[in-house]
């Protein structure tokens, strides 16, 4: 029996207790286990989109995790680790966390207090945004073809947790990055990343309503995944996502209030040929009303993902000095 969860608080409870208790009396490897997960995710038509798109890749997530296993084992060691039998209290563990994933429809990784992001694991939970970005891609090429030479000084926008400004710090071994915030809830978390991941001494946690406490300061380089969901998108955001902080998602009508701030204010903290990349997700269907003539480079990606534009400084001093 499991005893940490109550039943009775959900329409479907005694079905779900059905299903848990058949499953750790009856199933007993690995396979057995991620078969029985992938089967009731789908039953409960979850949503996925939170480090994985699919049951059965959520399923091997959670009992990888449940299990304590290495992210990669199934590459160092192959499919034969899905034969290995489970104990009892391995079996209640997993089906614990299964019975959670469904019945409160929390994202994974807050479950767990893990996500991935470029490779590394992260701390997350309720103050922060899983990560989820296509950055990841463009910090693992080093910004490539735009950044050309390798910066010392960057700015991570709107950082969350943390790990991007983390990814960042691992990309440039010898540059500084500024991690900043408006939530000292999410700072919280930024820095356990930070000294879970030994940076502390070039990774830098700071409170700012964007660019406010930064007076003085210079950067090579900056990037933001700063809110950007629009209204009519808030409203249709799937039940997952209500778990997220909703500082940290919308950002009015269009998606792009802290944007306009952020490209007005940038040119002011960037070294001269320095860039910009922001994250603007769908809400990129709205920057040509909101920014007409703006020319900035959108850009695309390998491994999927969209909404990312890059900017030089001198196009964003030109673009707004034409306005005044």
């Amino acid at each position: 029996m499991i005893p940490a969860l109550k039943f009775l608080m959900y329409p479907n409870a005694m079905t779900d207790k059905f299903y848990l208790e058949e499953a750790i009396e009856d199933l007993h490897t690995l396979l057995d286990m991620t078969r029985w997960a992938t089967s009731r995710f789908n039953d409960a038509a979850l949503y996925f989109g939170h480090g994985t798109d699919n049951a059965w890749d959520e399923a091997t997530s959670l009992v990888m995790q449940a299990l304590h296993l290495p992210h990669p084992i199934l590459e160092q060691v192959g499919d034969s680790v899905m034969t290995s039998r489970l104990t009892k209290s391995e079996r209640e563990k997993i089906a614990e966390l299964v019975l959670k994933r469904v019945q409160t429809r929390m994202p994974l990784p807050y479950i767990t207090n893990e996500a991935w992001f470029c490779g590394m694991p992260f701390y997350v939970d309720e103050r922060v945004l899983i990560p989820r970005s296509p950055f990841a891609e463009l910090i693992q090429k080093e910004f490539a073809p735009f950044v050309e030479s390798t910066p010392n000084s960057i700015l991570d926008m709107c950082t969350g947790g943390a790990c991007i400004a983390i990814a960042l710090a691992h990309a440039y071994p010898e540059a500084q990055v500024d991690a900043v915030d408006i939530s000292t809830d999410a700072l919280e978390v930024a820095d356990i990343n930070i000294q879970e991941h030994g940076l502390s001494h070039r990774v830098y946690p700071i409170q700012s309503d964007l660019f406010s406490s930064l007076e003085g300061q210079k950067y090579d380089l900056i990037v933001s995944n700063p809110p950007y969901v629009d209204a009519e998108d808030m409203a249709d955001l799937p039940e997952e996502y209500h778990h997220e902080p909703e500082l940290a998602l919308a950002a009015g009508e269009d998606g792009l209030e802290l944007v306009d701030i952020m490209l007005k204010e940038a040119p002011t903290y960037l070294n001269d040929g320095g860039w910009l990349f922001v994250e603007v997700g769908n809400s990129e269907v709205h920057m040509s009303e909101r920014f007409p003539g703006l020319e900035v480079i959108w850009l695309e990606f390998d491994n999927g993902g969209s909404g990312i534009f890059a900017v030089r400084k001198d196009t964003l001093v030109q673009y707004f000095s034409s306005k005044d």
